[in-house]
């Protein structure tokens, strides 16, 4: 049986990774062998390293090395071999993906369309990364599916949280990395709200505030030094990067009139720091998986889904005028493109697939 490559990542220094191979496990009766075909590699991806112990981002895959982790990643493989009645050889499935050449599941029927991996250690994990939606033939679409769909749904969630809280009250929502797709498709939804009380704010590097204001999803865009130019009015922070050192600054700056303060990403995960001191409400974490539950009991199966559907449907055919594709061949490919995400050097407007077979 052909050894299955893998790319594994110091799970202390995120950024030191290294390509070997192990042994493909074995297939038991009920599982099935996923070839990998392809995955997109996104500042969502750093995210889940930097707090893969916090939110147990490394138990979806764990491998034998002490130390030694598999990121997680989104994208599409195709089932190669089967010891179960529910998928068959040849079928394709959207999901969450080792940075490797395999992975072998339990998959269980999960509605019509998708089903989940019931393999011991994955119990008690989120629902929403255990599933895994089957897809048809391989198509021009996938690229934008694994880049765009987590994220914008992790976009969307935080636009209906918002919501859900009456935007606790802002005049004004300020969005960390605001350059990021997940950022970017936060302003997008807010800035579409009808009869808004609220302007949208982004904060962004000095090297992406162009390129966010042209895409005109905000109604004012500063770059980190000019935090102290924020206007002191009820505000929310909605913080994708995980810069203490802005964190500091903003919260100062809005000692006494900020409503919120939601955490959300790690892009800047090297500058993460445990807030001490802060001004203002502490930080809270959100996360997306929480808000899926709520919704589901707020409103029944599937329509949360449905709206999440909808919504990145609606951005990935925005992408298409301000997003650069750019494919890597080969699971080796993947280093760079992470450790650029990872070291703050990937230009927003780029887009990362790498092909693996």
């Amino acid at each position: 049986m052909p050894a299955v490559t893998r790319v594994l990542t110091d799970q202390r220094a995120i950024t030191r990774q290294k390509q070997d191979q192990c042994a493909a496990a074995p297939l038991d009766e009920g599982q099935v062998r996923l070839a990998i075909e392809s995955f997109a590699l996104t500042a969502n991806n750093v995210t889940y390293a930097a707090t893969g112990f916090e939110i147990g981002y490394w138990k979806f895959f764990p491998v034998e090395q002490d130390g030694q982790g598999l990121v997680p990643v989104w994208g599409f493989a195709r089932v190669v071999k089967s010891r179960s009645d529910v998928l068959q050889v040849g079928e394709r499935l959207y999901g969450f993906y080792p940075m490797a050449t395999e992975l072998v599941i339990d998959p269980v029927a999960h509605g019509r369309s998708a089903v989940r991996d019931a393999a011991p250690h994955r119990d008690g994990l989120p629902e929403v990364y255990n599933l895994y939606s089957r897809v048809g033939p391989a198509a021009s679409s996938d690229a934008y599916q694994a880049l765009m769909q987590p994220l914008i749904a992790t976009s969307y969630l935080l636009f209906d949280w918002l919501s859900d809280n009456e935007w606790f009250g802002a005049q004004q929502i300020i969005v960390g990395s605001a350059s990021s797709k997940t950022g970017l498709g936060l302003c997008a939804f807010l800035a579409e709200q009808a009869g808004r009380p609220y302007k949208v704010v982004g904060l962004t590097g000095s090297g992406n505030a162009k390129f966010v204001s042209e895409l005109g999803f905000c109604d004012e865009v500063l770059t980190y030094d000019e935090v102290g130019q924020l206007e002191r009015v009820a505000s929310v922070y909605v913080d994708m990067a995980g810069n203490a050192t802005v964190k500091q600054a903003l919260h100062a700056r809005l000692d006494g009139v900020l409503k919120h303060s939601s955490a959300v990403g790690l892009s800047h995960w090297d500058q993460f720091a445990k807030p001490e001191g802060l001004a203002g409400p502490k930080p809270q974490f959100f996360f997306a998986p929480a808000q899926i539950a709520k919704r589901k009991a707020d409103w029944g199966k599937g329509v949360i889904e449905s709206k999440i559907t909808e919504a990145t449907a609606q951005i990935v055919v925005d992408a298409a005028r301000w997003l650069t594709l750019e494919t890597h061949e080969g699971l080796e490919a993947a280093l760079q493109p992470f450790a650029d995400l990872a070291e703050g050097r990937a230009d927003p407007k780029t887009g990362h697939i790498v092909r693996v077979g």
